[in-house]
């Protein structure tokens, strides 16, 4: 597909660039100094404090250790945000916020284990995390294997360079022919996967797909021309559109509920939703979000194995 000849501005280079030096050290530089002064700050979760009831529904032994073990991938540097990062060595983000005042309702500590995107689900499932997070969202597939506490709505969009001939994407097929950087063992490689027959039924080029386990090489891609557009996260991707200079994000194809995975049948997946719901009663839930810049993404209610589309 057309892309204008013309370089991107050496500025589009630089920021991408800044991004994965972040994402590869969490270095304290002048130049990280002045990436991450953006990032919110303000303490949301200090006050929420421990709702007995809920607590309560916790397994004896978890209320016992006073803990929950919690497998997350590791998020360095600043270019998983608004999900998560690092910053002068402190976990930030809304991921990290929504878990700590999770735990806070509670009233338990966190022990939280780094893990990949493809190997927290087993790992949920074989015990060796009794949660998960990493934006999971609800699938058919994995509503068979663990469980879901759901926390927000999250959809299937696309993020393209901006110098790309494509202005606007609602459908699958409308981002045939182009160069696709997505993560493996996720919902948008499963998309890809069983729908890639719709391009020859609509008389198109068939995408190809790069895969990357961390979005820093993705940006770099999509700045130097080797990646045209990244299928991923709706709610990162609108991020990403604000703080990556020459970006521009097209539209998503569907919609996600996203939540905190447990073991099948774990009384852990209640007890994580009804802490959900009372953040959004105490109005917490809102502050989260409104902090992070994504209130679009809020949920109404917290419920466990949401309906699913696919």
């Amino acid at each position: 597909m057309f892309r204008h000849p013309l370089a991107r501005p050496l500025a589009v280079a630089a920021t991408v660039i800044t991004v994965v030096t972040l994402a590869a050290c969490g270095s304290s530089d002048a130049t990280t100094d002045e990436a991450t002064t953006a990032i919110p700050t303000q303490d949301v979760v200090s006050s929420v404090t421990a709702d007995p009831a809920i607590r309560n529904e916790l397994p004896a032994e978890i209320r016992a250790a006073g803990t929950l073990t919690v497998g997350t991938p590791p998020q360095p540097g600043t270019s998983q945000l608004p999900h998560g990062g690092k910053v002068d060595g402190k976990d930030v983000g809304l991921d990290v916020d929504l878990r700590n005042a999770v735990a806070k309702v509670l009233g338990v500590r966190l022990t939280v284990e780094n893990g990949t995107f493809a190997t927290i689900l087993p790992g949920v499932e074989n015990g060796k995390y009794q949660v998960g997070q990493a934006n999971f969202g609800a699938t058919r597939a994995r509503e068979q294997v663990v469980d879901f506490a759901t926390y927000l709505n999250d959809g299937q969009g696309f993020l393209a360079a901006s110098d790309v001939d494509l202005d606007k994407a609602t459908s699958i097929t409308d981002v045939c022919g182009y160069t696709i950087a997505t993560t493996p063992g996720s919902t948008f490689q499963t998309l890809l996967s069983s729908q890639v027959g719709k391009c020859a039924a609509a008389g198109k080029k068939p995408w190809t797909v790069q895969y990357f386990a961390d979005t820093a090489p993705i940006f770099l891609g999509l700045a130097n021309g080797k990646v045209d557009i990244y299928f991923g996260p709706t709610l990162s991707l609108k991020y990403d559109e604000r703080h990556i200079e020459g970006t521009k994000f097209l539209g998503q194809i569907s919609s996600t509920p996203v939540g905190f995975v447990t073991a099948k049948g774990s009384p852990l997946a209640p007890a994580l939703s009804d802490a959900v719901n009372k953040l959004i009663e105490t109005g917490d839930y809102a502050k989260i979000f409104a902090k992070w810049d994504v209130p679009d993404t809020k949920i109404d209610r917290s419920v466990v194995n949401p309906p699913t589309t696919f």
